[in-house]
């Protein structure tokens, strides 16, 4: 997540010395979700406070994945987001949480949750100790080998159950563990042979798919961290009715998530498309004019607009809903109307998709392939200087002599095109022996000649 990859190394599950989380460079309040997910910013953290202000006296915590608590800080301690705290569980001894969020936000939350002031009983004892948190840090490392073993332990016993999460408490006497299934399960079986093999106190809780996803958190298809993890608190029933609404395809796979379950998603716009199915008839597919009948192909919810065309016809006819439904009127009288005209020209829209616009540098970048001109003239260039051309004495002159021939000679060819002027046929002679490539000297032919020559001696 966000501290998985922080330069400062470690995670959120792992601490410093001084209780801050080890992978987060703004202790703990980086709001990547990284550090804690379902987070709340603090937008009163930088403002002055009046000087008769009172402090909340109740304080956010957070515990492993999305689980939070409120207690009441008693001695009025001074605490900051991301700061370890010592607090009183639900059961005997005690826990090891971060602090999430203080002051008058507090206050909010409590409201947004149904939770009144007077409900929080529970206390912060203090913050913890070098002993605390090597103990807290002991049983957070117990989690992932406590699970393996655990899930063993289901499948030898044969129980249709999934053990998706195990979360430790700070004084490493307790541990709950997170289950799916699909019906009820007997696991008394299951807890005593876990007692016996770990040696704390148990308990079971029984998730869904969707709590289950929260927890574990991860990338979903649209390439931003799973909303059940950041910021989603409730989860309201999905329908395929959802998906239908929305044109979407009935694709499971496309509309399902990393829980199994179909997209929380699909309801975010659900209300915006209902609105504007409001006005759209729903039992019109054709109409009936005296050229034929026109059958329903396309409708635009948004732009108010539906498209119908002939049998046959190649061209759709754009007509808005308000005049698709007084046709409609008229076919119920008995009465055909002529034809039907498009609102919208179809050689505008021609013209449109003819139209080639040019975004290569609308951000002022160049073109991936800009370079690829330049590789070829240097290929060029390194071609030519390792194949040089053959040089000639009288090389200017005979380049010069081909660019501009003699007019006297060209002149004499012709007007006698079959007689043959013994001068220039020797001139071209001498060019054409000018311009073959020279042989170069062999410093070493002699020495090569001398070898040959013993070579063959000894074979004789």
């Amino acid at each position: 997540m966000g501290c998985g990859s922080c330069s400062s190394g470690g995670g959120c599950g792992s601490t410093t010395a001084n209780g801050t989380p080890a992978g987060c460079q703004n202790n703990g309040s980086c709001m990547t979700s990284g550090c804690n997910k379902l987070d709340v910013y603090d937008w009163l953290s930088d403002m002055d406070m009046p000087s008769n202000y009172k402090p909340f006296n109740i304080v956010e915590v957070r515990f492993k994945g999305s689980r939070k608590d409120f207690f009441i800080n008693v001695d009025n301690l001074y605490l900051e987001m991301g700061e370890m705290v010592v607090v009183e569980p639900s059961t005997g001894g005690y826990d090891v949480g971060h602090v999430s969020l203080t002051g008058e936000l507090v206050r909010l939350q409590l409201k947004k949750n149904n939770v009144t002031p007077e409900l929080v009983t529970k206390k912060i004892y203090r913050k913890p100790n070098e002993v605390d948190v090597e103990k807290y840090n002991a049983a957070k490392d117990l989690e992932w080998e406590t699970m393996h073993k655990a899930r063993k332990l289901a499948l030898d016993l044969g129980l249709s159950m999934k053990i998706s999460d195990v979360d430790y408490q700070g004084d490493k006497t307790k541990a709950t563990f997170y289950y799916t299934a699909e019906g009820r399960v007997d696991f008394r079986e299951l807890i005593k042979k876990m007692a016996e093999a770990f040696r704390i106190r148990i308990e079971m809780r029984q998730i869904g798919m969707r709590q289950e996803a929260s927890r574990l958190g991860g990338i979903g298809s649209c390439g931003r961290e799973l909303c059940c993890s950041t910021w989603l608190t409730d989860f309201k029933t999905v329908s395929t009715s959802a998906a239908r609404y929305q044109n979407l395809s009935l694709n499971t796979l496309k509309l399902a998530g990393q829980c199994g379950k179909l997209k929380c998603c699909l309801n975010y716009e659900l209300d915006s498309y209902m609105d504007a199915l409001k006005d759209i008839p729903n039992n019109i597919d054709r109409i009936e004019t005296l050229k034929g009948v026109a059958y329903l192909q396309k409708t635009d919810i948004f732009k108010k607009m539906m498209w119908f065309s002939f049998p046959g016809a190649e061209s759709w006819i754009a007509m808005p809903v308000q005049q698709v439904k007084e046709l409609v009127e008229m076919n119920k009288q008995g009465i055909k109307p002529e034809a039907i005209s498009s609102v919208i020209d179809t050689e505008e829209i021609r013209e449109e998709k003819i139209i080639n616009y040019d975004y290569e540098n609308v951000v002022g970048q160049d073109s991936l392939t800009r370079l690829d001109d330049r590789n070829k003239r240097k290929k060029k260039r390194k071609t030519k200087s390792n194949n040089p051309k053959p040089e000639n004495k009288t090389g200017q002159k005979n380049d010069k002599a081909e660019q501009n021939p003699p007019k006297q000679v060209v002149t004499k060819q012709q007007s006698n095109p079959d007689s043959t002027n013994p001068t220039t046929t020797n001139k071209e002679n001498k060019e054409g022996q000018n311009n073959r490539p020279k042989k170069r000297f062999n410093r070493h032919r002699n020495k090569n000649k001398g070898n040959n020559n013993n070579t063959a001696s000894k074979t004789e």
